[in-house]
């Protein structure tokens, strides 16, 4: 929140009261001044003002229990300041401040002292309404928002938006938008009968956005249409496929955004090009949702192209099926290629990456290393030579420049970490004993002690090596750093459920990881193995069903056939399996299920 700042008024008084206190205290032994001989301030007669002094010492106070976070404090003084000032803005300060920090008393003292100095109608009201709410008053809180939502241009319904979603009561900011809408005329059963909302197209999309917040997905589908039906344009195609994706109909998203497409207009101008390319970018990214990597970058193939939209191309097909089709690869390489010089760090960057994809490692160390040190992309490139250097079999190179990497960035946090994380992947992925990896880690955390990163890397390490006390200490470390972190809850849950007898502790990790994270697949197939230890099958089984149709996962699959043999149902379990397998033969923990059960 932005703090109230002082000025030139406020300022004026501290100096003069600091020159004061300065003159008051004269410097031991030092003979005073004749009586003769007058002195500058002897002339000046300054009356104290204790309204002044009580509002300085107030703000000041204010600012420093802001510092520490201390709401209430803070609240209190800025109140106390707003009685004591004529500044309009100081009271409206006090007032967002207690109701930022729920001291509802404290923001009613500060709204009628901001109501009485005549402060800007906009805000007022707004700050009335979120005080209705808070007290129950739905009618009072509707009465204001009303009159926000009724002013020309978005400021208004900005203003309604923020004291919506700010309530505690969700359902009654809910009923109280959908009265907004409907309007005082309007029949209580039809929601939307007389709502206009002008002919901003971007108003319409954002009080729609709001009736997805308030969870009124029905009125954000009806806002959707109306506005595709009045606008008829990109924008409004785009989110009315969002709200498409939101009820879960991906194939209607994807027919409304080549429907957006097509009836964009062609770019004549750089805000045209602008919004055709976010159009582009937000449909591609629901094709490589959906899968369809080649489509989502062809879809980026439209239009004007830079260094960005490369790059996004050329992801895309890296998470499709580079390797057996290179055909679009080569023809991307050919088109940065031939691209103007002299080229950025960016595009030879990219170049490298798309050499890799391409199998021209030659290539991908040479565009590597034209990159300056300097430039952004530098480190990257150091990490991915690093990775070039140890697959064709050039270990002691390959260790050789991370280790001089590591001693370049030592400095700086985030980049040491990600050295080590590499080094360990190299040295113990792939097959290769996890001891390797986990003593790179222990080096790391000698440097990096809360390395929240190299503490869930070596837990997970820790695991693969049956080192699950240590995988345990390790992962409730991460928790005690970062309390919300629901991949640390999902391992440590799924941990204790799989290694240990704590299954009720595990429960409750990962209820709380799907809470923050819901419908992750990985959270959900924990959750469906802790209902498997837990004896119930049945729970199990949904579970882990639903955890397979969200990702095609050979882990999963591995999961879901051991409860389906267990269960009884021994051939749906092979089916299950024989799909794992086809998407890694040589799955370990697949591998291992199979041979521990139908062998």
């Amino acid at each position: 929140m932005k703090a109230y700042s002082f000025g030139p008024r406020e300022w004026g008084l501290l100096a003069a009261a600091a020159l004061l206190a300065a003159c008051a205290s004269a410097p031991a032994g030092k003979p005073a001044a004749s009586a003769a001989t007058p002195q500058p301030l002897q002339r000046l007669d300054i009356a104290p003002d204790p309204r002044q002094r009580d509002l300085i010492a107030n703000l000041l106070a204010g600012e420093l229990a802001l510092v520490d976070s201390d709401t209430a404090n803070a609240a209190r003084h800025y109140v106390d300041a707003a009685q004591a000032s004529e500044d309009p803005a100081i009271a409206e300060q006090a007032t967002h401040i207690a109701i930022a920090g729920r001291q509802w008393e404290a923001a009613h003292s500060a709204l009628l002292r901001w109501q009485a100095l005549h402060g800007d109608e906009v805000g007022v009201r707004q700050a009335r309404a979120m005080l209705a709410l808070h007290a129950g008053a739905d009618d009072a809180a509707f009465v204001d928002l009303a009159w926000l939502a009724h002013r020309p241009g978005s400021s208004g319904w900005r203003a309604v938006s923020q004291a919506l979603l700010g309530a505690e009561n969700k359902t009654a900011a809910a009923l109280i938008f959908e009265r907004l809408l409907r309007g005082d005329a309007a029949t209580p059963g039809n929601a939307l009968q007389a709502v206009d909302l002008g002919n901003d197209a971007q108003l319409w999309i954002a009080v729609g956005q709001l009736a997805m917040r308030l969870d009124r997905s029905d009125i954000a589908k009806t806002l959707a249409q109306r506005a595709i039906d009045r606008f008829h344009t990109p924008e409004t195609y785009a989110w009315a496929a969002q709200v498409k994706i939101g009820a879960g109909d991906r194939d209607g998203a994807r027919k409304l955004f080549a429907e957006a497409l097509r009836k964009a207009k062609p770019a004549s101008g750089a805000s045209a090009r602008d919004d055709n390319a976010r159009l582009r970018v937000a449909y591609a990214a629901l094709l490589g949702d959906l899968g369809d990597y080649a489509q989502a970058s062809a879809v980026l193939a439209q239009g004007p192209q830079n260094d960005r939209t490369y790059a996004a191309r050329a992801a895309y097909l890296a998470h499709g099926d580079a390797k057996a089709n290179k055909a679009p690869i080569e023809t991307l390489y050919r088109q940065v290629l031939v691209e103007s010089q002299p080229r950025p760090p960016m595009r030879l960057l990219l170049l490298g990456q798309l050499s890799e994809l391409a199998d021209r490692n030659a290539d991908a160390l040479k565009w590597y290393a034209d990159i300056d040190e300097g430039a952004d992309e530098w480190f990257d490139a150091q990490q991915r030579t690093a990775i070039l250097l140890h697959d064709s079999g050039r270990v002691a190179a390959a260790m050789s420049l991370l280790h001089e990497l590591e001693a370049r960035v030592a400095d700086e946090a985030k980049s040491l970490g990600e050295v080590f994380l590499l080094e360990a992947e190299l040295r113990g992925g792939k097959g290769k004993s996890p001891a390797d990896a986990i003593a790179v880690y222990d080096r790391g955390l000698q440097a990096l002690p809360d390395d929240t990163r190299l503490l869930y890397a070596r837990a997970l390490a820790c695991e693969s090596a049956d080192r699950v006390d240590e995988a345990i200490r390790d992962l409730r470390r991460v928790l005690e750093l970062k309390p919300d972190n629901a991949d640390a809850m999902n391992a440590l849950g799924y941990t204790l459920a799989d290694r240990t007898d704590k299954k009720t502790e595990a429960l409750s990790l990962i209820e709380k990881a799907l809470v923050l994270k819901p419908g992750e697949p990985a959270i959900i197939d924990s959750m469906g193995w802790v209902q498997y230890r837990l004896g119930n099958l049945d729970a199990a089984v949904e579970q882990l069903r639903s955890a397979y149709a969200k990702q095609r996962d050979p882990e999963i699959a591995a999961h879901l056939g051991e409860v389906l043999w267990v269960s009884g149902r021994k051939d749906e379990a092979r089916q299950v399996w024989e799909e794992g397998r086809k998407q890694d033969a040589g799955n370990k923990v697949l591998l291992e299920t199979i041979k521990r059960l139908a062998s």
